[in-house]
């Protein structure tokens, strides 16, 4: 059996360059203190024998990581990617970096990923639960790793948490299609476990109260997911009713473009038979064979902004001093041609 190269260790940089272990150190970490021809002599080595500091050992020596974690649901989604973008970019410029994780939406991932995090001992967590009973955030806490939520109220936590506020997304979107003419609207919402979902149908419900209109304007069509998937599979669903909605609200855009891919391959015209309207804006929803209609939320900021919490808490002299705040965002209406009528 081949046997493996021993990593080149610090002691062999020293050894070859003919100087101590402590020049070597200072020539990596404080090379101001070091005369420019032993740096560099030590540099030359270094690159010879293909040197790397050990990160793990740095960071055990000085009591602090410099990675954080990000946990998101899905990162199939483009709205966690740009939260990923944006976490990314604060982190980069305060000389951190972030491991990004995908739950896949299932509480036992989660699990294994917060106690790996614990394992290795991160600077910090940025969360979006995939567990809606809140055990395995509980079962974190006793690690004493900060961590904030994000795209989540801290309901019932004392953590900081980035969010936007679904209540009244959701009535933006449902008030569009009501101002429009709609009076029979399908509400295809995701997991009803997760609280976005929850939240956005009361929104929904709100503006039709004070459009002075029933509840049962809306009918709820449930998917196990938030992708494109269940969005076609919601929009067979919506096909096959015998009394067809003439709008449809989405939990999230890609539930929206499933829905639109249904429409399109039934040959349904959208929005001259049915109208569309999504969630989050993401980049694909303009660009859609009909523009997306949905509802914006500022996903990279969120991302930056929950990093910018999570810095906060860390490199505050006392973390038990640290003032945890809820961050809610506004949404914002962007209107396209998926749900404008009379075109």
């Amino acid at each position: 059996m081949e046997q493996r190269e021993r990593m080149v260790g610090i002691k062999d940089v020293a050894k070859h360059a003919g100087v101590s272990v402590g020049t070597v150190s200072n020539v990596i970490n404080r090379p101001d203190t070091v005369s420019e021809g032993t740096r560099h002599k030590v540099r030359a080595v270094i690159d010879r024998l293909g040197y790397v500091r050990s990160e793990s050992a740095r960071q055990l020596r000085a009591g602090r990581s410099r990675i954080m974690a990000l946990l998101v649901l899905d990162m199939g989604n483009p709205f966690f990617v740009d939260v990923a973008r944006g976490a990314e970019r604060a982190a980069r410029e305060a000389g951190l970096c972030v491991m990004v994780c995908n739950s896949g939406q299932s509480p036992a991932e989660e699990a294994d990923y917060l106690s790996l995090f614990a394992e290795q001992r991160v600077r910090g967590v940025l969360l979006t639960p995939a567990d809606a009973t809140g055990r395995n955030i509980a079962a974190f806490r006793r690690h004493g790793i900060p961590f904030v939520l994000v795209d989540r109220v801290a309901e019932g936590t004392t953590e900081c948490s980035v969010s936007v506020d679904d209540v009244l997304g959701g009535g933006l979107a449902v008030r569009h299609l009501v101002d429009t003419g709609h009076r029979s609207i399908a509400y295809v919402s995701g997991p009803p476990e997760l609280k976005q979902v929850r939240d956005r149908r009361v929104g929904a419900l709100r503006a039709l109260a004070e459009a002075g209109l029933p509840a049962s304007v809306l009918r709820e069509l449930p998917t196990e997911r938030l992708d494109v998937a269940a969005g076609r599979d919601a929009g067979a669903r919506i096909l096959g009713l015998a009394v067809r909605p003439t709008a449809v609200f989405c939990a999230n855009d890609l539930l929206a473009l499933g829905v639109l891919q249904a429409m399109y391959a039934a040959e349904v015209s959208v929005p001259e038979d049915i109208a569309i309207v999504g969630y989050d804006d993401i980049e694909f929803a303009a660009a859609a064979v009909v523009p997306l209609t949905s509802v914006r939320q500022p996903a990279v900021t969120m991302g930056a902004m929950a990093a910018e919490l999570l810095m906060e808490e860390t490199e505050s002299g006392d973390p038990a001093a640290h003032e945890h705040r809820r961050v809610v965002f506004t949404p914002e209406l962007v209107v396209r041609r998926s749900s404008l009528p009379g075109r």
